[in-house]
Formats: structure tokens, sequence, C-alpha cells
């Protein structure tokens, strides 16, 4: 498994400078002049010269990508057009956001849909299934702007005085700060080495951060806010996966195994999960590691309706502002992403059904 593991690794690599080849020359071809588009359209011949010297943009677009891949490989995805600010100290500030959102959603996905699949194959064609199902094809067809629009008109605003009341936008509620762990532990590292810039992610991420801190509150309150878009962004998943578990159980309650082990008067729980979802697993695993990809994209939407600041809010504001390094970087964190969750899945296989075994 070492070996597959490290050789999996390194055809990642391929992968990853094709992204990042592809990435840079689509952004180059988006229409619009980046110095329109951040100086305004009554931007001078002479102030529009100086802008794309200044960020490299007057040099041939292969001259601009080898300079790039050059920098990229010593860890520096240049300068955001739009902030003036190294585009990894963005990624730090904004990639927790996502992650955590991600996370969330997924957890949310795979908690609920399982389940949900697994009850409706084992009660197939009865009112449950149907419902299950019906739910699922609603959860499937919901676009996750109208989703998040309207969760957050019923418990923002409908239920604002009662119980059930959740915050619509942001991390935390005004008048709360997150504080850093290595603060409070008194830790102390210099600005611009790599432990500081490792520290400043994980600070970034507000639940583990809170969890490191003790600080209840900040824990409780960053929860309610992730909620609303937490439901939102796994809404698709929860209903694909719902479904793919349903059909891959029913598959594997059809097999001659399944009615020996009834048969033998075996305990009806052990055979369907001992027996039949332990069996059904592979392409539930499958699916769930596909549906890594579906949050990320959804991430751009939700985090706009919530007022995430998290990567999809900043690569759509990058789209926009013709702001390359941010477009390409932060796609390239998405890619390796989805890489490394497809791998995961890969390593899970020997782990579920030892039968596999990676050659």
């Amino acid at each position: 498994m070492i070996a597959y593991t490290i050789r999996r690794l390194l055809l990642a690599i391929p992968v990853m400078f094709g992204i990042l080849v592809v990435t840079f020359t689509l952004s180059r071809m988006i229409p619009g002049d980046p110095c329109k588009a951040m100086l305004g359209e009554k931007a001078t011949a002479e102030v529009c010269d100086r802008f794309r010297a200044q960020y490299g943009l007057d040099k041939p677009i292969p001259v601009q990508l080898g300079i790039y891949m050059g920098n990229v490989l010593k860890g520096d995805f240049g300068m955001s057009i739009r902030f003036s600010r190294p585009v990894t100290i963005i990624l730090i500030e904004r990639l927790p956001t996502t992650i955590e959102l991600g996370l969330t959603s997924l957890m949310i996905a795979v908690l609920v849909g399982i389940p949900a699949g697994i009850l409706s194959a084992v009660k197939r064609n009865s009112i449950i299934d149907v419902i299950t199902m019906v739910g699922a094809n609603i959860g499937v067809s919901m676009p996750v702007y109208w989703l998040g629009l309207i969760l957050a008109y019923v418990f923002a605003l409908l239920l604002k005085d009662t119980p059930f009341w959740l915050p619509p936008t942001g991390r935390l509620s005004a008048g709360l700060v997150s504080v850093p762990f290595y603060q409070v532990l008194g830790w102390e590292f210099p600005k611009e080495s790599f432990r500081y810039h490792l520290v400043e992610f994980i600070s970034n991420l507000y639940i583990l951060n809170s969890l490191l801190t003790r600080d209840w509150v900040v824990l409780k309150d960053a929860i309610q806010h992730l909620i609303l878009p937490s439901v939102a962004l796994s809404t698709i998943p929860l209903a694909i996966i719902a479904r793919m578990t349903r059909s891959s159980m029913l598959e594997v309650l059809k097999q001659d195994y399944i009615r020996a082990a009834r048969a033998k008067g075996l305990l009806r729980g052990t055979v369907i999960f001992k027996h039949a979802f332990r069996n059904a697993l592979l392409p539930i695993v499958t699916i769930i590691g596909i549906q890594v990809g579906t949050l990320f994209a959804g991430a751009v939407l939700t985090e706009t309706i919530f007022g995430l600041a998290g990567v999809g809010r900043i690569l759509f504001e990058a789209i926009t502002a013709r702001d390359f390094p941010i477009i390409q970087a932060f796609t390239v964190v998405i890619a390796a992403g989805y890489v490394i969750a497809n791998l995961i899945v890969d390593l899970s296989y020997v782990l579920i059904d030892p039968r596999i075994r990676l050659e």
C-alpha cells in the first residue's frame, strides 16, 4: 500500500501541472482587461501600461507562465491584483472557512444520506421508501442558491423570535473574537516562517481553534453560523449518497449469502449491517469521493449567499476583477483537494474489502 500511495502521489504531480497550465491559459482568455476591471473604464493607456508592467502582464503569455511556474515551485503564488497582498496569505485566511463548510456539509450528507438509503432499501416499496426517494429527488433538483435563500428567510426572519433562530451570515456574531490558540498558549514565531503560517491557518479553523482554547461560547456560535450554509450545501450530495446507498444495498440483499445468513437465524441487524452494508460500501465510498468536487463547486454560491469569506466567494470576486493570481492559486488548491480525496477513496478500498490488492 505504501508503494501504491507514493506512486499515486507522484502521478498527481503531472495532473496538478496540467491543471495549473490550463487554469493559467484559460484565465488569460477571460474577456476584459484587468486594468479596466480594477481602475475603471476611464483609465488611460499610459496608466494601463504601468499597471500591466507592475504585474508582469505586458510579457508574452509563455514567458508569464514560465515565471509563474518557477515562483510556484518556491511556494510563491504571486501578489493579488485586487488586494495587493500575497496570495499565500489570502489562502491562509480564506481556505479554513471553505474547509469547515465543506467538511461539515460532507458529514451531514454522509450521516443522513447513508442511513436514509439503508432504511429505504430495507423497507423497499413501502411508504418510507417512497418518502425517502421523493425527498432525494427533490434534494437533487433544488439549486443551492435557492435553498440557501429559503433557509435564511425561514430561520433568520420567520423564526427570529423563537429558539430555532439561526444566524444567516458570517462566521461569528458581532463582538465575538476567536483568539488564536498559539497566542493563548504563549507561543511566538517569526511572522515569515512556515510555522507561523501553519498555526495561523489552524487558528482560522474556528471550530478547531475554539476546542484548542476551550472557548465554548465561540464554539457554539461558530457551529450555529455553520448550520444553514452546511445544510444548503449538503442537500445535493446527501440525496445522491442516499440513492446510491439504496441501489447498492438492494443489489447486495439479493445475493445468496444474504439469504443463507438469514436462514441461519442471524439477527436482522447483523445481516443488514455486518453482511449487506459492508459489501455495499465500495460504490458508496466512491460516490462520496466524487461529491467532494460538488461541494467545492457549490461553495462558490453558498459562501456568497451566506456572506462567508471563503475560497468560493473570493474566487467569484477574482474572476469578476480578472485577478489572475487568485484565480490560478485557488483553482489549484481546490484541484489538489479533489485529488487527495480520490486518493483517500482508493486507499479505503483495501480496508473495506481485503480481497482488493493495490498493484
